[in-house]
């Protein structure tokens, strides 16, 4: 392609409205323009980019045994009604009646596309013998997303691979898991993208097998727990930590309880403020309704709990702060003063509680704590949990390392999804014996969109994109310095044409421009492999081959410089496919 006939509108300065480095520099590259808040148009650069990186998901997911196929993103709203995933969704979900004859109809653009692969299959699938099977399609997704930011990165409507593995067995389904695992391993690493599995939540229903791939990144909106060893990492709602249950005994310097007036102290601050003493000395009692059990959690002050965890502990299937009603019937006191003495409902504790010497709690009466407050003495305590955020510093729980947080971007997520969906929508298998059950599903998303903006966010310098060979939109650039000088362009459009009939994408920069100009837009697009064409290095009989990220030019001899880049290009291909897990 030559630059004059394609649309490439750089941009020198950095638009005032884009907050991070992915959504500047896809801008200023004239990858990507705004239409409206949460919608965007890919330029031309931006749209070969992005097709590359579908092109390396649908090989991998080939590759993996995966069969892709492509369903509305026009959707019946009562599918959403019979999982119930329509409240669940809320305003996230863009739904609207149209009129149809004397009738109106309730539909919805597609967030997610498990309901209508349920029924499709629910419809095709009746015996063990179609099973196991996945599926995918590339398709765009839409949300209603209240604070789209960051470009490309959270917006309205997006490019979503997502896949559906259907099993009649758990053992299925592992093994379609693993395979989604390993291909998304595949495919990032095929991409150039520095991506951390980490295991996250899954929630109650679906097993706790799930992972996230995330991009670490400084502008990342999510928090990654990692180990300092890289023996584990996980997202914060799923991160463990490697602390133990400690003894549950009563200090040998327990001091005696008092009761203290506490007026209008709510909050773990107000009461530090007030008694004079740091959060970490007081114990807050939450109180949860697990299913349909009152229970009152006990976490150290400066701590935030991990209602996962706490789900999980309880083994309930869901877990929620209590209402004020159900607070007050087992505190006697209105919320913001509950305490473990006297607490009318069972008590759970995270593993610090009972390191606390002398406590400060709720005193299960309005305006009132207590101090001195000591576990064996004043309340009891079977064992302790592992209930709270995981913190920097924290014990590592698969390794001799220690935890530490990092933002992350998350671009793939893959998840055993158990027979939620199966169930609701009538999904359903016979088996040897013609008996009917569930199948048992997974889920497998990856966000095309973000490979594209991760990398921007990740692989760019103070002067622009770096591109890795695999999903850039050209692979190389050629610059004619000079393109009135008839030799110049002579030689320039001779490898312009060898390359694209090597199989090489080429883009060659034509305009009528100033070679500064050309090499500062070349550096912000960041095409990989550079062919610079002209003044006193032509007249020697040599071109400059340069690397996006290379110090400085080569020069290689004219009747060399064709063959010397296909080398250059096919090698690095090489060394890039060698990094690629097998």
């Amino acid at each position: 392609m030559r630059w004059s006939q394609t649309l490439i509108p750089t941009m020198k300065e950095i638009p005032s409205d884009a907050e991070v480095p992915s959504h500047q520099l896809m801008l200023r590259a004239g990858l990507i323009r705004q239409l409206m808040a949460g919608a965007y148009t890919y330029l031309p650069l931006g749209y070969r980019a992005l097709r590359k990186a579908e092109a390396i998901v649908r090989h991998e997911m080939d590759q993996a045994g995966a069969v892709e196929l492509f369903m509305p993103a026009l959707q019946p709203i009562d599918l959403f009604e019979k999982t119930g995933r329509k409240s669940a969704f809320g305003n996230v979900l863009i739904n609207f009646t149209v009129q149809r004859g004397d009738r109106k109809v309730h539909l919805a653009l597609g967030p997610t596309h498990e309901e209508v692969v349920t029924d499709l299959m629910s419809r095709l699938i009746s015996s063990y013998r179609q099973l196991p099977i996945t599926v995918y399609q590339i398709q765009t997704k839409f949300r209603n997303e209240e604070r789209p930011r960051f470009g490309v990165l959270r917006t309205s409507e997006f490019l979503m691979k997502d896949a559906y593995s259907f099993a009649s067995s758990l053992e299925q389904l592992d093994t379609a898991y693993q395979k989604m695992y390993n291909a998304y391993v595949r495919i990032f690493a095929r991409c150039g993208l520095p991506v951390l599995p980490v295991e996250a939540e899954s929630g109650p229903i679906g097993g706790d097998a799930s992972h996230e791939f995330m991009i670490p990144a400084a502008n990342g909106e999510d928090s990654v727990v990692r180990s300092t060893t890289g023996a584990y990492a996980a997202n914060l709602e799923r991160a463990e930590t490697g602390r133990k249950a400690p003894t549950i005994e009563t200090a040998a310097n327990a001091a005696a309880m008092q009761k203290v007036l506490t007026p209008n102290a709510t909050s773990i601050e107000a009461v530090a403020k007030f008694l004079k003493v740091s959060p970490t000395q007081l114990v807050k009692t939450l109180i949860y309704k697990a299913d349909d059990k009152t229970v009152a959690v006990l976490i150290r002050g400066d701590h935030e709990a991990n209602e996962n965890k706490i789900r999980r502990a309880l083994k309930a299937k869901t877990v929620a702060l209590a209402d004020t009603a159900a607070i007050e019937a087992v505190t006697g006191a209105p919320t913001g003063f509950a305490g473990p003495v006297g607490i009318k409902c069972e008590i759970i504790a995270d593993h610090d509680v009972p390191l606390i010497t002398n406590a400060v709690t709720g005193a299960n009466e309005a305006d009132h704590h207590l101090t001195g407050v000591n576990v064996g003495r004043d309340y009891q305590l079977a064992t302790t949990y592992d209930l709270r955020n995981a913190q920097a510093g924290d014990p590592c729980p698969r390794s001799d390392g220690t935890l530490e947080i990092v933002h992350g971007i998350e671009v793939g997520h893959v998840f055993k999804l158990g027979t939620k969906y199966s169930v609701s929508l009538g999904a359903e298998f016979a088996d040897e014996k013609e008996q009917r059950h569930p199948i048992i599903m997974g889920c497998y998303g990856i966000g095309v969109n973000r490979i594209i903006a991760g990398l921007a966010e990740t692989s760019h310098d103070e002067n622009g994109l770096i591109w890795p060979l695999s999903i850039a939109p050209y692979e190389v650039l050629v610059i004619p310095l000079n393109v009135t000088e008839a030799s110049t362009m002579e030689v320039a459009e001779k490898f312009y044409a060898e390359f694209q009939a090597a199989g090489l994408d080429v883009l060659m920069d034509d305009r009528d421009a100033r070679p500064g100009f050309k090499f500062k837009d070349a550096d912000l697009i960041g095409i990989p492999l550079r062919v610079i064409i002209g003044g006193k290095g032509l007249k020697e009989g040599q071109v400059e081959v340069k690397w996006r990220t290379g110090t400085e030019n080569v020069k290689v001899p004219v009747g060399d410089a064709i063959q010397t880049v296909i080398q250059m290009i096919a090698e690095r291909k090489a060394s890039d496919a060698a990094k690629v897990p097998q």
